[in-house]
Formats: C-alpha cells, sequence, structure tokens
C-alpha cells in the first residue's frame, strides 16, 4: 500500500464503475437504511508540496438508490423510499441536484492514512467536513493499460445542520430518522 504523499504529481479521475458512493443513517431506533448514489464524478489532484493537493467531486442526488437496503430486497419498497428521499421531504432534489465537496486541506495523518478536509455543499448549505481516508492502494496497470489506485473514505454529518429536518414521532418514543448520516466512498482512481 502506498499513500497519498508518495504519488508523482498528477491528476486521477474516480471510475464510478468500480465505485460506490454511500451512506447509512439510523431508522426506526432500529436498524440503519444504506443506500447508495450511482452517479458522481470526483478528481484527485496530487501536488508538490503534497500539502497543496486537492480533492473535488460532483453527485447527482437523483441517482440515489436505496432498493438494496430491504433484505427481502423488495424494489417497489426502495423506488417509493427513493422518491420520498427525492422530495422536497428531504433532499429536494428539484432545487438541489447535486451534493459537492471541494478540498481545503489535505493531512497525511499516518502511514497509510490522510484527513481531507473541504466544504460540503448539500440541499444548498456549505458546511466544512473532515473524510478520514484510508489509502491509497497502491499504484497498478490494469489490463487495458490504465494506472489505478484505490482509497477509501468515511465521514459522519448531522443531516439537520444541512436543512434536512423532516422527521416523524414514533409511537414508542423517539423519531423515525436518525440525525447522523455516515457517508463512505470506495473509489478507483484512474491516472489522467
Amino acid at each position: 500500500m502506498s499513500t497519498l504523499s508518495s504519488l508523482k504529481a498528477g491528476t486521477w479521475n474516480a471510475d464510478a464503475s468500480h465505485s460506490e458512493v454511500g451512506f447509512a443513517a439510523r431508522r426506526a431506533l432500529v436498524s440503519k437504511i444504506r443506500g447508495q448514489f450511482k452517479d458522481f464524478a470526483a478528481v484527485v489532484t496530487i501536488a508538490a508540496p503534497f500539502e497543496q493537493s486537492s480533492v473535488e467531486a460532483t453527485v447527482q442526488m437523483g441517482s440515489i438508490d436505496t432498493s438494496g437496503a430491504d433484505r427481502d430486497t423488495n424494489l417497489k419498497r426502495g423506488a417509493d423510499r427513493d422518491a420520498d428521499l427525492k422530495s422536497v421531504n428531504f433532499l429536494d432534489v428539484k432545487n438541489h441536484p447535486t451534493m459537492t465537496f471541494k478540498s481545503t486541506l489535505v493531512k497525511k495523518i499516518g502511514q497509510h492514512e490522510h484527513a481531507v478536509t473541504g466544504d460540503l455543499t448539500l440541499h444548498g448549505v456549505i458546511r466544512p467536513v473532515t473524510f478520514a481516508v484510508e489509502g491509497p492502494s497502491a499504484p497498478g496497470k490494469d489490463p487495458w493499460g490504465n494506472t489505478r489506485i484505490g482509497l477509501l473514505a468515511t465521514t459522519k454529518i448531522n443531516r439537520k445542520d444541512f436543512g434536512l429536518a423532516w422527521n416523524a414521532a414514533l409511537e414508542t418514543g423517539g423519531v423515525l430518522v436518525g440525525e447522523d448520516v455516515s457517508i463512505t466512498l470506495d473509489v478507483q482512481f484512474v491516472k489522467g
């Protein structure tokens, strides 16, 4: 495994077909609902010196997919939930079609660990967040001659910080949807 700081300067583009932008949030105080966004783009630019490296990403919010969240794989339930998540109750995709991230600080914190801080824009609100990054993998060639790396990045946000406040009270106490949302990026990048 290499580190971001050991890579040569250059641009790396996300390969969305071999990557996943996932999320998870507590549902009804009992379990977590999981999903992913299928349409996104990301670019990592490695600079010299390393601290001047940057990350930019854009996620198309209309590509949300929670169909795999139910053990019974009820696709209609997933489609109904996705429609609700796209509505004004939650993401309001019509008025806020994208979520973006633009780094402001890249810092090495361990041999294979980095902290990438930046501005996350979600639902029209901009807030600083920090992703814990594991990797990247050592660069390798794929069968088509492209050089690839992989990395895993995670963070947790409070959805209310981004104006996503809808909820419903449960008869047994508590609320239907938890406030904390975990975001996980498992991404392959191709050298530009």
